[in-house]
């Protein structure tokens, strides 16, 4: 065991509460979600920062002592990565997302360069047992995740977020429609069900006005799989839904034929049976079309909106509205108009009257 003083500790280890001094051992287990600590062996133009547990966004640079997990990822934009199957402290790793995840890197796309190399120090311990100097390896999540998990959202509504691919303006939906509702007096809880560990896209949500908000990786989850994304939708829909919020708003990271699970989370009777409205992000005109029909044919689900850079101006609404007969508002230029759609979609138009008529 050794003591290492660190220059920035990354988001996806907010539940573990480090410091800036921490104890490392040598002997590293090889697992998704264990925290370590490396050092940054290059500089790099883009893609050069580093959430940190704060959520504040700090450029990264050669020597910079920095600690993040390990973890896979398998995004269409960006890095993609594994695990290694043994590590020891000397071993050269990468830097795969803006979060902390770290793994070998398997491939990357042009315009982020080539990622982060990062010489491994060691595995960072924390000392559970009071009174004892007895060190485990720290690991991500406030809790683990149970496979086994029950779905309850004691009837409160729920809106998910889906998307035809990443980057194709979830996020920026599901603030808007967030906002939206608080605007008109409801009460909102949100989360991000799918994905690598991030926590920007919640940090918009409580922007926003959402009262609670949860990440997958508050179980322990670095990145979601097909095998792990009904259960974590289960765990935080059913926790949100005791709070009894007048809404849940929830975004599926990723996109429809991704690699995160969001298919395999649409494909459970139970999950859809609770789904009061779901809505479409897509790039293009073509991306909704493709989206609308896997949605209809694939999950018998009917979206209730289509958003997303698809709708940046009129003739992109138009066509939706006319080609697959399903409404179109645009998040950015058009949120309220979005928010209330969805308002009125979920039946919470009552509610929120009531609400706003408390107000005055």
């Amino acid at each position: 065991m050794k003591s290492v003083v660190v220059d920035k500790v990354a988001s996806i280890t907010q539940a573990c509460a480090l410091g800036r001094e921490l104890r490392l051992s040598s002997d590293i287990p090889a697992e998704e979600g264990v925290v370590i600590v490396a050092e940054i062996l290059n500089n790099k133009s883009t893609y050069n920062t580093l959430e940190l547990t704060s959520g504040r966004m700090a450029k990264v640079g050669k020597g910079d002592i920095v600690v993040g997990a390990l973890g896979p990822r398998q995004a269409l934009f960006g890095y993609s990565g594994h695990v290694p199957a043994s590590l020891k402290p000397g071993d050269i790793i990468q830097m795969l997302n803006i979060g902390g995840v770290m793994g070998v890197c398997d491939s990357a796309t042009p315009d982020k360069g080539k990622p982060f190399d990062c010489r491994v120090l060691g595995v960072v311990l924390q000392f559970p047992y009071l009174g004892e100097r007895i060190g485990v390896p720290a690991r991500v999540g406030h809790r683990p995740l149970d496979p086994q998990a029950a779905l309850d959202t004691r009837g409160v509504p729920v809106v998910a977020l889906a998307g035809t691919c990443m980057e194709a303006g979830k996020t920026a939906a599901a603030a808007a429609i967030v906002g939206r509702m608080r605007h008109r007096g409801l009460t909102v809880d949100a989360f991000k069900a799918t994905g690598v560990s991030l926590r920007r896209d919640i940090l918009a949500f409580e922007d926003a006005g959402a009262r609670r908000t949860m990440i997958f990786t508050d179980l322990g989850v670095v990145t979601t799989t097909a095998r792990t994304g009904p259960a974590l939708t289960r765990t935080m829909l059913t926790e949100l839904g005791a709070g009894k919020p007048d809404a849940i708003v929830f975004e599926l990271g990723d996109g429809l034929l991704g690699t995160y699970g969001v298919d395999a989370i649409l494909d459970c009777p139970d999950i859809r049976r609770v789904l009061t409205g779901v809505v479409l992000s897509a790039n293009d005109p073509v991306a909704a079309w493709g989206g609308v029909k896997l949605l209809r044919e694939r999950f018998r689900i009917e979206p209730c909106v289509v958003t997303g850079p698809s709708t940046d101006n009129l003739v992109g609404v138009e066509i939706i509205r006319q080609q697959m007969n399903v409404p179109a508002f645009n998040a950015l230029s058009d949120a309220a108009a979005l928010g209330d759609h969805v308002i009125d979609a979920l039946g919470l138009a009552g509610s929120a009257a009531l609400a706003a008529g408390a107000r005055e």
